[in-house]
This record gives C-alpha cells, sequence and structure tokens, in this order.
C-alpha cells in the first residue's frame, strides 16, 4: 500500500489535537514532505523486547493510513529497522552505512545498552566478519546524527534490562553518550507519542524537555491531577469499577504522563480505566525496587 503525502496530511489533520498540532505545525509539515532530500531516519534496536516497535505498528485506523507502519515507511525515509525493513543482511548493513557516512539522520533507539564485558552481551550486525556491540553502534551514530530520540524506558534509562542486580550493566543512551536525547517515556510508549516526536522533527519545531529528557507537551502534568477517579472514593480491594485505586500502590500521583486523554487501543481504554493501578512505567525510575502493590 502506497501512501501519500496528502493522506499523511489528512492523518495529522485528524489527529493534531492528540500529536500537539497546530496550524503551522501543519503548514512546516506539508513543507518538510514536499522535500524530497528530507531528513533519514535510521532505527536501531538493542536489548529490548520489541514492545515500542510494536506499539508504533499498532496505531491502526479505519482511514488511509491505516498503519503507521504503512505511514512511515512512505512518508519519511526510514533507512533502517532491524524488524520491519525488508532488507537483511550485507544489504541492510549497506543501507545502514551509506546513511551513516553522510550523517545528518534522526537516529531512533530502541532497547537498553550493555556495557559489560565491552557491550559484547548485544551484537546487532557484522562489518567484514567483525561483529559490532550496540554500544559501539550508539556511540558512533549518535555523534552523528541531527537528533537521537530515544524510544521508550530501555533506551531512556535503562528500564527492566537495567533492574537490580543489572549484571550486564544496561544504561540509557544519554548516560552512555552525554549526548542530549528526546526521552519518549513508556513501556511501552504510545504510539501517538511516538508520532508526535517524529512530527516535531520533520518540521524543525523546538521541542522543550524536562529534567528527565521527556517532551513537556507529553509528560507535564501528574496522572492523578487529571484521572477522572481522583475524587471518587478508594479501595482496598481489587475488582472494585470506578473508584480510586491510589490505596493499591497506584503510582498515580506521582507520574508524569498523558494516558489519560490519549488512552490506549485507539482510545478504546487505559491502565486505570481497566480498574489496574498506574506503574509509574514512564518514571525514570521505572520499574523500581519496590513492589507495585502496597
Amino acid at each position: 500500500m502506497n501512501v501519500s503525502r496528502r493522506d499523511f496530511l489528512k492523518y495529522c489533520g485528524a489527529a493534531a489535537a492528540t500529536m500537539g498540532l497546530s496550524g503551522a505545525d501543519l503548514f512546516n509539515l506539508k513543507e518538510a514532505l514536499a522535500n524530497p532530500l528530507g531528513p533519514k531516519v535510521i532505527w536501531i534496536v538493542g536489548a529490548a523486547c520489541s514492545g515500542c516497535s510494536v506499539s508504533l505498528l499498532n496505531r491502526i485506523s479505519t482511514t488511509a493510513p491505516t498503519n503507521v507502519a504503512d505511514l512511515l515507511i512512505n512518508s519519511i525515509d526510514l533507512v533502517y529497522h532491524p524488524t520491519i525493513m525488508a532488507a537483511s543482511g550485507d544489504t541492510a548493513v549497506g543501507a545502514l552505512m551509506d546513511a551513516y557516512n553522510a550523517g545528518g539522520y534522526v537516529l531512533v533507539v530502541e532497547g537498553g545498552i550493555p556495557t559489560a564485558f565491552g557491550g559484547a552481551m548485544c551484537l546487532p550486525y557484522s562489518i567484514d566478519g567483525q561483529p559490532v556491540t550496540f554500544l559501539q553502534m550508539v556511540r558512533e551514530f549518535s555523534a552523528k546524527a541531527a537528533a537521537v530520540v530515544c524510544i521508550g524506558q530501555c533506551s531512556a534509562y535503562g528500564g527492566v534490562p537495567a533492574a537490580k542486580p543489572n549484571p550486564a550493566r544496561m544504561m540509557g543512551v544519554r548516560a552512555v553518550t552525554g549526548v542530549t536525547t528526546i526521552n519518549i517515556a513508556g513501556c511501552p510508549p504510545h504510539p501517538d507519542w511516538i508520532c508526535w516526536a517524529i512530527v516535531q522533527l520533520l518540521t524543525g519545531a523546538a521541542v522543550p524537555l524536562d529534567s528527565s529528557g521527556r517532551p513537556k507537551a507529553l509528560y507535564s502534568q501528574k496522572i492523578h491531577e487529571v484521572c477522572p477517579r481522583r475524587e471518587i472514593d478508594e479501595v482496598e480491594t481489587y475488582g472494585v469499577d470506578n473508584a480510586c485505586l491510589e490505596e493499591l500502590g497506584c503510582r498515580g500521583p506521582s507520574t508524569y504522563s498523558s494516558c489519560v486523554s490519549s488512552r490506549w487501543n485507539n482510545a478504546q481504554n487505559w491502565c486505570i480505566d481497566a480498574n489496574s493501578p498506574c506503574i509509574g512505567c514512564t518514571q525514570p525510575t521505572f520499574p523500581g525496587t519496590s513492589s507495585f502493590y502496597k
């Protein structure tokens, strides 16, 4: 399926509120997409479960473009993604290295970075028979990128792979490289948040970040402050519908996210509405050392 720039702009117009796009943003995006020399995107994956890619690919619509895979592949120059690209082996690595040598690409990183044993526990590809570690790849590719976007907790902060005792000495991109990164937090992040970040970079818009590297436009409000259950009585047992879950260990009071407005599965539901306490998966300390439940 081919997705035209016109279809892409229709999608952005329909999703403008969710993605934080103004009329000026849409105009700038149109100009950016009209440029055949627009930024190339390299998406690399380290120690991860592929949940962030799956979340992005779960963007489904009844109108074209019907999914984000079609949207991104046909609207930007997605040079490399180890899971969804058609090429493999030397062909894939060749395209990757061509983009790296040219520089100026947008680097998207999914997954944590093992640093123990010189990074030898994660080998994404090889050149002339010599394996390249993900640690080396992240350091080299981030140095020549126009922007670095961390998708999910693992690449941003270490995430679940960095949980104690962390024998692989898992780390996030900024901790390894010192490069400023745009951290799209979540385990996994919402597909609209990922699209939002890509749109901002395509349009050349500024992306103000908080102290954890997260876009303020997406992570400026605590879930509990806007939760529809905030003023409802708290419960101490599971299975009670339409009640505050703070006493059951809900981390909404300390978690910054736009889950309340974005919702999940095409805005059908979200964790608390499904009677599950928030586990704080957008916080840099996630998963932490304490129990999710009291």
